[in-house]
């Protein structure tokens, strides 16, 4: 037994009976612990000589007390914090379970579903820590304890305690790195002194990338390289080493992987529902059946059409329910007319398309009025009512539509996806969807072809589905 081991023994005797080593990390080495007074066994995590000489038992104390308020699910406790001849120490539950580090190690990537759930668990520590002011800095697969079938992170705060208390955020001068290199965000790597909570979101993303591809986005031969390609190298798309990920999964990936913390999701609340949306079909949107774009269907122009005679007939097609459908409490021919909608601009998930997704809007606009199914609010008249706050039924009163169209796109390296809905403004029912995904290598070509089809299916959704039969 080691002379350093026998005093930490000593200076601890009373509170913690100390069972053996359970492993070393970069700031700390580990040890199943007995929690005298409450007959519990504990992670005992005692702090490197050099690094607790470095920063001083006071500060880090101060520091590290932030931690302990910390109270969520999926957020390791922490149970006590200490001074005791030198040693800076402090104490969290012991979990049995493995590490997601070890889970990884055994079997490389994980079932989609999975990983994600882990990923979800883990962005909501972060947005409650986040909400409480405490930044981890240090996300990695090692500090995530898997607990029967959950996530918890172990170890909030420890990292900020510790730049808190040196003043550093990279490097200590014992050499002692704050981060990890395979999961340092940009600005970490440069020692930014403005670093935030953006760079969890960065680390969860590379966390999230080596779930689904067994895998970190930048490898090298060295940590120095490592961390230069996070500052200088475009990560590969997460589908260029597992095609069965979705277009929509990938981009909440990489979104996290951006260089620019504002580029990124501003939080892990933000990025929740697209990360859940990724997992349902079609991206969280109702599964339509499309057709192959094909020639415009040249409809009636000037012609009322019912929307709910379509959505009537499409849903007992699809559920073989009888041919009526209750819309706002009325059945069939009872029902409000589609007179004109409005379309919104897309959300654009990927955070790269901007002037995409300006032009989109235009085109898509002018190309479902030539349609002359339903009329449509102008672009200046949406967003002058849609700052991005109001609710859909909100812009719909503002400009007298009856329903919404509105939409997603997603980008993964140059492959767009564009999930659009129609949608009715009080009961949020969605009256149609679409699916449509290109290749935009030809941004003009492929914008042209995707706009073409959103209004061509719509069009002649209605115009078939509303012309009398047997005419």
């Amino acid at each position: 037994m080691s002379e350093r081991l026998e005093q930490l023994k000593a200076s601890l005797s009373g509170r913690y009976e100390i069972e053996r080593e359970l492993g070393q990390g970069g700031m700390a080495t580990v040890y199943l612990a007995t929690d005298v007074r409450h007959q519990r066994q504990v992670a005992l995590k005692v702090l490197r000589s050099d690094l607790a000489q470095s920063m001083g038992a006071d500060r880090f104390l101060r520091e590290i007390r932030i931690a302990a308020n910390l109270n969520h699910p999926h957020i390791l406790a922490l149970f006590d914090s200490g001074e005791a001849d030198g040693f800076l120490y402090y104490v969290m539950p012991y979990i049995a379970g493995s590490t997601l580090r070890e889970r990884i190690d055994r079997e490389g990537e994980l079932p989609v579903r999975e990983a994600v759930r882990i990923v979800r668990e883990v962005a909501d520590a972060l947005d409650f820590a986040h909400s409480q002011g405490v930044v981890h800095r240090d996300i990695k697969p090692d500090n995530v304890m898997l607990a029967g079938s959950h996530a918890v992170v172990a170890d909030f705060g420890v990292a900020k305690a510790v730049s808190e208390a040196t003043g550093r955020d990279k490097l200590t001068t014992a050499g002692v790195a704050l981060g990890t290199p395979s999961y340092m965000a940009p600005e970490q790597a440069t020692a930014d002194p403005l670093v935030d909570h953006r760079a969890d979101i960065y680390a969860l993303g590379v966390m999230a990338y080596e779930l689904l591809s067994g895998r970190t986005p930048f490898m090298a031969a060295t940590p120095q390289a490592v961390l230069a390609a996070h500052v200088t190298e475009e990560p590969d798309p997460v589908r260029k080493y597992r095609k069965q990920i979705s277009v929509e999964l990938d981009a909440v990936v990489m979104r996290c992987l951006a260089k620019r913390p504002a580029d990124r999701w501003q939080s892990a609340g933000e990025m929740m529902p697209y990360l859940e949306a990724a997992m349902t079909p079609s991206g969280g949107l109702t599964p339509t059946n499309t057709r192959p774009i094909s020639a415009a269907v040249a409809p009636a122009r000037g012609a009322r059409r019912t929307l709910l005679a379509v959505l009537g007939v499409l849903i007992a097609a699809a559920v073989g329910i009888g041919g009526w459908l209750a819309f706002g409490g009325t059945r069939g021919g009872d029902a409000a007319a589609i007179e004109q909608i409005a379309v919104l601009p897309m959300m654009d998930l990927s955070g790269r398309d901007t002037l995409f997704v300006s032009t989109l809007h235009d085109a898509l606009i002018s190309a479902i009025a030539r349609e002359g199914v339903v009329g449509v609010v102008s672009r200046n008249g949406v967003l002058r009512v849609s700052s991005g706050d109001e609710t859909t039924e909100e812009i719909a009163t503002l400009l007298k539509v009856q329903a919404v169209m509105e939409g997603t796109i997603f980008r993964s390296g140059t492959v767009m996806r564009i999930n659009v809905q129609l949608v009715e403004p009080t009961t949020l029912r969605y009256l149609w969807t679409g699916s449509y995904e290109r290749d935009v290598s030809d941004v003009l070509g492929a914008q042209g072809a995707l706009v073409q089809a959103i209004a061509t299916e719509l069009g002649t959704a209605l115009t078939e589905q509303t012309e009398p039969t047997g005419s």
